[in-house]
């Protein structure tokens, strides 16, 4: 199951500086002129989970494997990207298949780097990918809410279902705001309708303010204002310093340790971007443990235990019998499935049960 974040911007923001110390590699050329970025680069990272080792330590398990998360690098986008100007289209293309939008916003000052506006202005700079991708959303949706209500009237059920969702997502962007301000007001079924719309603008947006090495730690006037933007937007933002983050990515651990204490800071950065993108998704984690390996598996919240029987293998879905559960705090509290199941902690779940984040799960199928 590939859960995707795309990594978005104007040119010169820090996007593929970020993303090559995410992904560890020089994969993505960081270079400063617009359009550095061409051909989208994919990285796959593992998500900072200290509660694997936790659980493997008491399983003694040989080996950990996380679950895993990728990123995507897309070109940097300009002032009419809607209409196919500089790489619009292809950009566009790209973010549609996204799960999850991370939003990179330079919240730094420096003459030597180039804006491709000529100021420093994050808020004005979010407004510009933002009403590109409306109005982009705007000229798709027109077009598909005729035909939908033409099928609606002849009594469709397919169109009688959706139209409702498409409409409001209509006049929400006629309004000039994002589709996805519409979740929070949506049923389950209708949040799933939206997301079938497949709209640059409903995806889930993460605001990630790249500021320099002294405003790592705390911020600056540029990422506070940035923070206020995405309260109101009910979207996401942290600071991270990509000058930092690509200097941490070069070193050993100790030496990473070492250097971050040295700046005032507690993690990478992109620990917190990378955990930050993972909850963007509405994932959960769960976990299988034995003394081969203890393995973190992704699901949607809301999954039953069928569906993260089937992440991780398709047998484990159609023979599926019965889940026995252990939540985490139980599982490190009692040390291991064995007390677990003597104190009565291990449950037998049925198809019905809707796996929590951090439970510890062995799966009963037939083959």
């Amino acid at each position: 199951m590939g859960f995707r974040c795309g990594i978005v911007g104007l040119p010169n923001v820090g996007k593929s500086t970020l993303f090559n110390a995410l992904t560890r590699t020089a994969a993505a050329q960081a270079a400063n002129y617009p359009f550095c970025t061409i051909e989208p680069n994919t990285g796959e990272v593992g998500v900072p989970d200290k509660r694997l080792d936790q659980i493997a330590a008491i399983a003694k398990s040989k080996e950990t494997v996380p679950t895993r998360i990728s990123f995507v690098d897309i070109a940097g986008l300009v002032r009419g990207a809607s209409k196919g100007e500089g790489l619009g289209n292809q950009f566009l293309a790209n973010i549609r298949e996204v799960d999850a939008v991370v939003h990179v916003l330079r919240c730094f000052e420096d003459d030597d780097i180039t804006h491709v506006e000529g100021r420093i202005d994050p808020v004005a700079d979010a407004e510009t990918v933002e009403t590109e991708l409306m109005l982009a959303d705007l000229e798709s949706l027109e077009r598909r809410v005729d035909a939908t209500r033409k099928k609606a009237s002849s009594k469709d059920k397919e169109s009688i279902r959706i139209l409702p969702v498409m409409t409001s997502a209509l006049e929400v962007l006629q309004e000039g705001r994002p589709a996805r301000v519409l979740r929070a007001d949506l049923a389950a079924e209708e949040r799933a309708v939206l997301r079938g719309l497949n709209l640059l603008t409903s995806k889930p947006v993460l605001y990630v303010c790249n500021v320099a090495e002294e405003d790592a730690a705390d911020g600056n006037e540029h990422s506070r204002a940035v923070e206020k933007m995405a309260a109101a937007q009910n979207a996401g933002a942290i600071s991270v310093s990509a000058a930092i983050e690509a200097e941490v990515s070069q070193l050993g651990k100790a030496e990473a340790d070492e250097y971050l204490q040295m700046m005032g800071l507690k993690e990478p950065g992109l620990d917190r971007l990378i955990r930050a993108g993972y909850e963007l998704l509405d994932l959960i984690t769960f976990f299988t443990a034995g003394p081969k390996e203890t393995r973190a598996w992704t699901v949607r919240k809301g999954s039953r235990a069928p569906q993260a029987a089937g992440v991780i293998h398709t047998d484990f879905e159609r023979g599926f019998i019965r889940a026995q559960t252990i939540a985490f705090d139980d599982f490190i509290s009692l040390g291991g499935e064995t007390a677990a199941r003597d104190a009565g902690k291990a449950r037998d779940e049925g198809k019905e049960y809707v796996v929590q984040d951090g439970d510890v799960v062995l799966f009963k199928f037939n083959t």
